[in-house]
């Protein structure tokens, strides 16, 4: 594996030191691999997501980043530093928001922030100034008194943002940053990091399973069963497929079947078969349409036409729906 200074003498200066990136990454829960090398880079300033179903190992690779778990093989770095080697420096330049809220209701907004400075060495004046800059930055002011207990979902979250955010991070790791948000909370969160990103010039890698949450991404990765199927902004990737995406949906599997393999000798097309339904990649799908029902009558229930959407980059990438019955029945006995 190249060294550090071996890789960024082939980088441009700016770019030299990228703020996270994964040179072949694995990890092993017992006989279980969670990831397999999984090597990305995320940029300067974006907004990077960690896109999969239950059990794609990316949460694996949000522990590893902060510090919780060492790597099986491969390194994880932040700023150039290894999570594994040199946890200190990495935690020091680090902001972490965890899924489960970590604060302590029983504290005021500002309390909570004024115990996480102390975390990482901050007190008096300096810690006082940048949790009012904090607070300021992320529209809590007027609740700095406030004990946490008396605010909403939301407000919470953006409470967990600042604490993260005390220390002056340039690199912010979020874990289903949404999670048990409503719609406007979670919209409001969102507008939150991208004035992160763009005014505090802060990268941030987040990690979710929900498509409109990955749509906000400016680039990101999918993954499943701990390997890269797919990474790119999420409009290049959705017109990498090109087309329309036709479902056909029939009365059975058997059906589906017998109908996709039938489809794919009339019309020269390579159709997949996800349970009772027939999907393909068409140009023109509603002409195609047209010519399938007036081929194959009384054998198809229902139809869509649709633009191509992440859930259909993942079914091309491997074959099967994001949420699987069977995926997640198999995950839950692991």
């Amino acid at each position: 594996m190249a060294t550090l200074s071996e890789r960024a003498a082939h980088l441009p200066a700016a770019a030299a030191i990228p703020p996270i990136e994964l040179l072949q990454l694995s990890h092993n829960y017992g006989s279980r691999q969670a990831l397999e090398n999984l090597s990305l880079v995320v940029r300067p300033r974006e907004i990077f997501g960690l896109l999969g179903p239950n059990g794609s190992g990316k949460t694996t690779v949000f522990r590893i980043l902060s510090t919780l778990i060492v790597p099986t093989g491969g390194s994880a770095l932040i700023n150039g530093f290894d999570a594994a080697r040199d946890p200190n420096r990495v935690r020091s330049q680090t902001g972490i928001v965890f899924q489960a809220s970590n604060l302590d209701i029983k504290l005021t907004v500002t309390e909570n922030l004024r115990h996480q400075g102390h975390l990482y060495g901050m007190s008096g004046a300096g810690l006082a100034a940048r949790i009012h800059e904090v607070l300021d930055r992320l529209g809590l002011s007027d609740r700095a008194g406030d004990y946490v207990e008396t605010l909403s979902g939301g407000m919470r979250r953006r409470v967990e943002l600042a604490k993260g955010l005390i220390q002056s991070p340039s690199v912010l790791l979020l874990d289903e940053p949404s999670t048990g948000l409503d719609p406007g909370a979670r919209r409001d969160l969102w507008q939150y990091l991208a004035m992160l990103r763009d005014r505090e010039d802060v990268s941030i890698l987040v990690t979710t399973h929900m498509m409109e949450e990955a749509e906000r991404c400016d680039r990101l990765a999918i993954l499943n069963e701990g390997k890269l199927v797919a990474i790119g902004s999420p409009w290049e990737l959705k017109s990498a497929i090109g087309g329309d995406v036709v479902l056909f949906e029939t009365d059975s599997e058997e059906t589906a079947a017998s109908l996709a393999a039938r489809m794919a000798v009339r019309f020269s097309v390579e159709p997949a078969v996800l349970g009772k339904t027939v999907r393909l990649e068409r140009e023109e799908g509603h002409r195609f349409v047209a010519g399938a029902v007036e081929a194959f009558p009384g054998e198809i229930d229902a139809v869509s036409v649709s633009k191509p959407s992440l859930e259909d980059v993942f079914i091309q990438r491997t074959g099967h729906r994001f949420w699987s019955e069977a995926k997640e029945n198999e995950l839950w006995q692991r």
